[in-house]
């Protein structure tokens, strides 16, 4: 055997330097693995890229796109690949100068376990072509979602089960908030054709806290749209084909496996019955419909997704000048809708009321399901203190006539900050059946919105002063009003204030945000008597804090600072020195 390697070796030595090189592949594999290892000439021994852990609870993760192809070099905090985890999209950096020798997972395999093998590189000079598959991947590599039939909306545009031509990337609904698991297209921003610039946002997609803008952030052309607007879709599903510029983008090829998950689009022409089209109505448009003896696939529907509203009908009868039809048994003569005036529907004695029914939003849903899963699942435990805050109403008075307004809900948030500070326990998030203690105090305030309730953060909020935070918490929520919150500005959080005083709620318990372990309710100040007969003005609040933990003397502790605190404000107004200071003099 030792004679056969160094035979071997000599024999290899001298081709290298003689001019009739012969190919490589022209050597019998079995000699290669034979004679010695694979990584010394003929292949190049790989470095293992694994499937990373991009946030605390993540388990498995998305290869949503790769940014690097093979043959690239990696320079140290290059990205190569954007990862959907269970709270964003988030870039894999490599730190080495390597470069990408072989990608095992392609880009939109779903459910990748942290830890498994998703790409080998060499280093820099190394043949990454000949790079050597580990025995155990070879079999088992991942593959891409199965295609299935081409749709009917795009008999221009080819679909394959190959992998998709070079300079072609798929476009999948993005995961635009930490809880979001679906999203509405609202509104494509592009059309196909049209050429994308970095940065340029090509749809609006309402997630489970609000309408977004999704944007690209390389140079291509927008070669088909796979789903069509008021569409509902789950994150990772494909919605739309790129191409590179100066490709025809009329070639690109579509993954098959649209078909089964992508809806389509409503047809151009009435169908026959109200199911082939898909429209949906309540009882109210029903009541109409028969009414008037109307047929459904006549009448567009403004609501979504396909939803035929009260409006629309009444619309319709009106444009069209429709009279009412006898119904059988009813004893009042049909009307008539006269042209340019508003159509209502007849109450007919003996029936019940006509009413509308009102689609739940994207958002409320995730609300509801995230709220009854906490009360199901977190022990909740409840304690409730009164504070007294006439000298903070005083110092907010002074304040305002400096010319300085702040609320008594930044009050309240800077004293909760300093709070959290002397009693870290409450900080924390429970995660995998663990206890984790938040490194910063990111405290989330709770806005209503016209879509729901959002939450955004004041991040490092002990940081900041009174006016800093009155200044964050005003422009939080004025941009969760709007709609135009950004991810990071509402992703996270280790404590949050629910703050009902300004509607005049005395009292209330707050459910707790997973995987924060608290949240503190807070009521309207009320007038009362003291034992010595004087007016003094209460707050109630209240702290639901999870019993697995928290225990009920660390919770009484966090309350007892925050009413020490809010009593005497003046160190939260002005600073400690200050304080110390204004109390010598």
């Amino acid at each position: 055997m030792a004679h056969t390697i160094s035979r071997s070796r000599l024999v290899l030595f001298a081709l290298k330097y003689t001019n009739r090189i012969k190919p490589r592949n022209l050597i019998p594999l079995k000699y290669q693995r034979l004679c010695f290892h694979t990584n010394w000439i003929l292949e190049a021994k790989g470095k293992e890229l694994f499937m990373p852990s991009l946030s605390p609870t993540m388990e498995s993760g998305t290869i949503v796109k790769w940014l690097k192809k093979e043959g690239d070099k990696i320079n140290p905090g290059d990205a190569i690949a954007d990862i959907q985890t269970d709270k964003a999209v988030v870039a894999m950096e490599v730190e080495d100068e390597v470069v990408l020798a072989k990608i095992i997972v392609p880009e939109g395999t779903k459910d990748i376990k942290v830890g498994t093998l998703i790409a080998l590189t060499v280093e820099e000079g190394e043949d990454w072509k000949s790079v050597e598959l580990p025995d155990a991947v070879s079999s088992s590599t991942p593959t891409a979602p199965t295609p299935s039939a081409p749709t009917p909306s795009a008999p221009s545009v080819s679909q394959s089960d190959e992998p998709p031509p070079p300079g072609q990337q798929n476009v999948s609904m993005p995961a635009l908030s930490p809880t979001m698991t679906t999203g509405t297209i609202v509104k494509w921003l592009k059309r196909e054709g049209d050429e994308i610039q970095p940065g340029d946002a090509i749809a609006e997609i309402q997630t489970d806290k609000a309408v977004m803008t999704f944007e690209i952030e390389d140079e291509a052309i927008l070669a088909k749209i796979l789903v069509p607007e008021g569409s509902q879709v789950e994150v990772g599903q494909l919605i739309a084909v790129t191409v590179e510029k100066g490709m025809d983008w009329t070639k690109a090829v579509i993954p098959q496996t649209l078909k089964a998950t992508t809806p389509s689009p409503a047809p151009a022409v009435p169908a026959k019955s109200s199911s082939e089209k898909g429209q949906v109505y309540g009882l109210a448009v029903k009541r109409l419909l028969e009414e008037y003896g109307l047929d459904p696939n006549f009448i567009k529907g403004t609501g979504r997704p396909n939803r035929i509203l009260k409006s629309d009908v009444l619309s319709y009868i009106e444009t069209n000048n429709i009279k009412k039809v006898q119904l059988k048994g009813d004893t009042v003569a049909p009307g008539k809708v006269d042209k340019g005036k508003k159509a209502e529907p007849m109450v007919v004695p003996g029936r019940p009321s006509a009413y509308e029914d009102i689609p739940v939003s994207n958002i409320r849903s995730v609300i509801a399901k995230r709220l009854g899963e906490s009360k199901s699942i977190i022990p909740h435990s409840y304690s409730t203190i009164d504070i007294k805050i006439n000298k903070l109403i005083e110092i907010r008075k002074q304040l305002k006539e400096d010319g300085i307004n702040v609320s008594v809900n930044d009050f309240i948030t800077k004293a909760v900050s300093h709070a959290l500070i002397e009693c870290p326990t409450i900080n924390t998030l429970y995660t995998n059946d663990k206890v984790v203690r938040a490194p910063n105090i990111d405290i989330s305030i709770a806005v209503a919105s016209p879509m729901g309730l959002i939450t955004p953060i004041v991040f490092d909020a002990p940081s900041k002063s009174l006016l800093e935070i009155s200044t964050t918490i005003r422009e939080l929520a004025g941009k969760a009003k709007a709609g135009t919150l950004k991810p990071q500005e509402f992703q996270g959080g280790s404590f949050t204030i629910s703050n009902l005083g300004m509607f005049g709620i005395k009292e209330f318990s707050a459910i707790i945000n997973p995987p924060q372990t608290a949240i503190l309710a807070v009521g309207t100040g009320r007038s009362e008597l003291s034992d010595t007969l004087e007016t003094v003005t209460k707050m109630m609040a209240t702290l639901s804090y999870d019993r697995r933990a928290i225990a009920e003397n660390d919770a009484a502790d966090f309350l007892a600072v925050l009413r020490a605190m809010l009593e005497n404000p003046t160190f939260l107004a002005i600073g400690k020195i200050q304080e110390l200071r204004h109390m010598n003099d």
